[in-house]
């Protein structure tokens, strides 16, 4: 098991564990977490609805495809350490980490 912590929109922190042997995204934690994320696209990369900063532990991350990157742009409050929760996979690099909920709720 994997445990990170989440912060949400309220800057309220939660710790979270999830399993690194099933391919889940942070996306699909969030939701079964019951945190609110729309995900629109359903975790395809083309609505950015699932954005999250990553407050800690960003260096350790996979680097984010170009088609990430592309959506991230479209984005007005997108910085250096935002991710779309759709692309992330929950494996060892995310122990430790701590993810903060950025998408808007519509």
């Amino acid at each position: 098991m994997i445990q990170f912590t989440i912060e949400d929109r309220n800057g309220e922190r939660q710790s979270i564990e999830a399993p690194d042997d099933m391919n889940l995204s942070l996306m699909e934690v969030l939701k079964a977490s019951e945190y609110e994320i729309l995900a629109t696209c359903g975790g395809m990369a083309l609505c950015a609805t699932c954005h999250v900063q990553v407050l800690q532990g960003n260096d350790l991350l996979p680097q984010p495809s170009d088609m990430e990157l592309d959506m991230l742009d479209t984005l007005p409050n997108a910085t250096n350490h935002s991710r779309l929760a759709c692309q992330l996979r929950i494996s060892e690099a995310m122990q430790g980490s701590i993810f903060q909920i950025a998408g808007e709720l519509q």
